[in-house]
């Protein structure tokens, strides 16, 4: 016993186990088995990583707004850790310079969002799990998912496109994911705070599974040709006119295009043991959320 790091009530060993039911349910999802897999579009990750600009830039206002506040203070690392300028390279590479006019926020991601508002103004004790949920994460899975994305849609080497899992100012992940335990292991909340905020922490795990059933839906819609030329607006109700996470209009691919290049590539011996390889280091880094 004396060995022990840790108690039974710190609050980042409850997390870790009051979470575990909603990390396998999250890496189950269709959407993160098929990312895993590297069986992802360019324009479904495309809309992931607008979803993702939303959900950090709601976190990250509340997170400033509750900086000096004793429930949080601890847990502000935005120089470490803030994503929503990393996020915003990420949407001129892929939308380009008036890339704020061809993105909305949907539907599944808008819950996400309000909710993380109003825990910000009115319960900011629980911003603790929507931080650790979020940010733990990019600094596990999410490492696993960047390298996937990367061969997957063939972009550049360097980061282009994938910014959101790069952190500069983190030099071992590891380390600092530990420091982080020991600041939610001392922030001062009584037994019902805690078991409030892993409560939180699994809301924040089924809002993120709202997201990835969504996506999954869209990603049913989108065709080969369009992978590149765009779709118009989608509800998610089966009319692609009305899509609210489409701006770019109804093309055809060009001759040539990646895409196409990227599926034959695909069936060749090599890149399809590349790929498994992926697999096999995404499962043991226990995919997109596993700490």
């Amino acid at each position: 016993m004396l060995g022990l790091s840790f108690c039974p009530t710190d609050l980042s060993e409850l997390l870790k186990d009051g979470t575990k039911e909603s990390h396998d349910r999250a890496e189950n999802t269709q959407f993160v088995k098929d990312f895993l897999k590297g069986r992802i579009k360019k324009e479904l990750f495309k809309l992931a990583t607008v979803a993702l600009y939303f959900t950090y830039s709601a976190l990250e206002e509340e997170m400033d707004r509750n900086k000096d506040n004793p429930v949080f203070a601890p847990l502000y690392f935005p120089l470490e850790l803030h994503r929503k300028e990393a996020l915003i390279k990420d949407m001129k590479y892929f939308y380009g310079e008036d890339w704020k006019e061809k993105i909305q926020c949907s539907e599944a991601t808008q819950h996400y969002v309000d909710r993380i508002h109003h825990v910000g103004q009115h319960e900011p004790e629980l911003l603790v799990a929507h931080a650790y949920t979020r940010y733990m994460g990019d600094l596990s899975g999410g490492q696993v998912l960047k390298k996937v994305a990367q061969r997957a849609l063939k972009l550049p080497s360097t980061d282009e496109g994938i910014q959101f899992y790069v952190f500069e100012n983190v030099s071992n992940a590891q380390q600092f994911k530990q420091l982080y335990r020991a600041r939610l292991n001392a922030l001062d909340l009584d037994k019902s705070c805690k078991e409030r905020i892993v409560e939180e922490a699994n809301r924040a795990f089924r809002f993120n599974m709202q997201v990835f059933d969504e996506l999954d839906k869209i990603g049913k819609s989108l065709t080969e040709e369009a992978q590149e030329g765009g779709l118009p607006v989608h509800d998610g109700r089966g009319d692609l006119r009305k899509c609210p996470y489409y701006a770019d209009k109804l093309g055809k691919a060009a001759p040539g295009c990646p895409y196409h290049a990227a599926v034959a590539m695909a069936k060749q011996p090599l890149v399809q043991l590349i790929l498994a390889a992926c697999v096999a280091v995404a499962a043991g880094a226990a995919a997109w959320y596993m700490m």
